[in-house]
This record gives C-alpha cells, sequence and structure tokens, in this order.
C-alpha cells in the first residue's frame, strides 16, 4: 500500500471546494459572530472559536489538495477531521450546552450534512485515485 497518491481530478476538486467553503465559512463565523449570534440564539464565544478552528484546516486542506502527489495519510486526516467535525456537531446539539433557535438549528444540521457529504466525497475520491 503507498503512502503516496496520484489524485483522480476528483479528489482534488473536492478538497479544494472543501477548502474555499469551509475558509468562506470561517470568516463568516469569525468576522460575523456578532450579527451571528442574535440570528442563530449561538453563543459568539461559539461562533468564534468555530471560526478560528476552521483556518488551519482550511490552510491543511489547501496544501494537501495543491500536492502533486500528496500524502494519502493526508487525506484521510481530512476525512478525519471533517467526520469528527460532524460529529461533534451533532453532541453539540445533544448536549444541551446551546439552545438554538430554529435557524440555528438549520444552520448546525445544515453546515453537518455539508462536511459529511465532503467526507463521503473525499473517500470516494480516495478510492478513484486507487481505482481508476
Amino acid at each position: 500500500m503507498t503512502a503516496i497518491v496520484r489524485p483522480a481530478p476528483f479528489l482534488r476538486q473536492v478538497l479544494l471546494l472543501d477548502a474555499v467553503v469551509s475558509g468562506a465559512t470561517g470568516l463568516l463565523l469569525l468576522l460575523g459572530a456578532g450579527f451571528l449570534t442574535g440570528l442563530l440564539a449561538l453563543p459568539v464565544e461559539l461562533l468564534r472559536t468555530a471560526g478560528l478552528l476552521l483556518l488551519p484546516f482550511v490552510a491543511f486542506v489547501a496544501y494537501i489538495a495543491t500536492r502533486t502527489p500528496f500524502s494519502r495519510a493526508g487525506v484521510w486526516a481530512v476525512i478525519g477531521v471533517n467526520a469528527l467535525w460532524v460529529l461533534t456537531s451533532i453532541g453539540l446539539l445533544l448536549s444541551g450546552w446551546v439552545a438554538p433557535n430554529g435557524l440555528g438549528l438549520a444552520f448546525i444540521i445544515a453546515q453537518a450534512l455539508v462536511v459529511g457529504l465532503f467526507a463521503e466525497l473525499q473517500v470516494v475520491g480516495l478510492r478513484r485515485s486507487f481505482h481508476p
């Protein structure tokens, strides 16, 4: 089993899209937390922290996506972080630590679904990279 992947174009595109969407979300959460807290009924600290956490992730995903070839472990790390984000989002809702309004609930669920979709597409892209 090789540690280096010659990515299928699909995998590179999904990784780049993940970086763009995560970057936009991170900036929105970081810079717009004051506005979003009133709109979503989510703590401003949670929104800013989530936005701040996304920025190094974005840099890592962009780095992985722009290498030729790139590390299979790196792709799996991206997939793992995406899966962890989904689980954490679900855990947040189940914990009772936050009490979002309907729009806040929809936001948490929607972003978890999008991140989960990215993880699934990245798994598919990784498989395509080994079985074209």
